[in-house]
């Protein structure tokens, strides 16, 4: 990731809301996602990047020492801690790919920290290197389910790219007072990963299922974060959801609609019979207590709400003709 701008990668500018951040991840994380593109280095290696990306600017502290500091965010305590005990300050902000840390005199890099570390050509340490511990940034990772599945709960088997700490610097990024050679000063590595996390019943959009300790590595020694399964519900081609209810049409004829009759009701579980009274109306709403979306957490139930729809007669007959316009005279009689 060294000189690469997060900004450019999300595709988003320097001024872009939280919103607009996570929006332009999930778009992005879905469209490269290794499961999406198996076998496909190229897309692998844009979801690396897309992620790192994302674990900076959609954290407030991280984004304002990348804005100040760039690619070396990590060591902005340092470098603050260092510009006030002696009044020096370091802009890593240029935009100028050549302006880097060439320019900083003949030690480079390494000279920056050697005034940081051990207080230059006096010897004399100027602040305590040993990093503080930190938990590791917690995760998002969409993923959508049918209705069925958010109905009975269902699994999802997760291939990814696990970060883990550095076995050289332990997630400090340096190793001793350089960058750390193996992990470039990430203080992370990549592993393959497979996980298998259990989806449970009732989730809806937007429903947050969390597996504690699958996040992010902690800094430093400090605990991993959490990995949150972001849920989104697809669209459904008979029923519409409303919380934990149901929506559905029913189709009856206007025979049993006038008379009364018994029709039958599709649900998740399986076919239902509903008695129709005589004189339903068009629109009419039926409830159909329990058969509805499981809440989630708990053993409660929904309802499905069929909603009738009367389908009228077509290519009547001439007898079916006259009998309507027997009942039409009836009834303005």
């Amino acid at each position: 990731m060294a000189g690469k701008d997060y900004y450019q990668i999300l595709g988003v500018s320097k001024n872009a809301t939280e919103k607009e951040i996570k929006q332009a991840y999930r778009r992005l994380a879905r469209k490269h996602h290794p499961d999406v593109n198996p076998g496909d280095k190229s897309a692998e290696a844009r979801f690396k990047e897309i992620n790192a990306a994302y674990e900076v600017l959609s954290d407030p502290e991280k984004r304002k020492k990348y804005d100040k500091y760039g690619e070396n965010w990590q060591y902005a305590d340092q470098f603050e801690k260092a510009g006030a005990g002696g009044g020096v300050h370091w802009d890593f902000r240029s935009s100028d790919p050549s302006h880097g840390f060439d320019d900083l005199g003949d030690g480079g890099f390494d000279s920056i920290f050697d005034q940081l570390f051990r207080g230059g050509r006096s010897g004399k340490t100027r602040f305590e290197t040993k990093p503080r511990p930190q938990q590791g940034q917690d995760i998002d990772y969409p993923v959508e389910v049918t209705l069925e599945e958010a109905f009975g709960g269902t699994t999802r088997l997760l291939r990814s790219q696990r970060e883990e700490v550095c076995d050289v610097c332990h997630g400090a990024g340096l190793a001793g007072t350089r960058v750390c050679h193996k992990c470039g000063g990430s203080g992370r590595m990549l592993t393959p990963r497979r996980l298998e996390v259990r989806i449970p019943a009732g989730v809806k959009d937007g429903s947050r299922v969390r597996v504690a300790g699958e996040g992010k590595p902690g800094y430093a020694g400090g605990p991993p974060g959490d990995l949150y399964l972001v849920v989104s519900v697809e669209p459904h081609p008979r029923f519409q959801r409303k919380e934990d209810d149901l929506l559905v049409d029913i189709p009856i004829k206007l025979t049993d609609a006038m008379l009364g009759g018994e029709i039958e009701v599709a649900t998740l579980k399986g076919k239902l019979m509903l008695k129709i009274p005589p004189e339903t109306q068009n629109g009419q709403i039926f409830r159909l207590a329990g058969q509805g979306m499981p809440h989630l957490g708990n053993g409660k139930r929904g309802d499905i709400l069929a909603k009738v729809q009367v389908v009228l007669p077509e290519k009547l007959s001439e007898r079916e003709k006259e009998l309507f316009r027997t009942l039409r005279d009836l009834r303005d009689g």
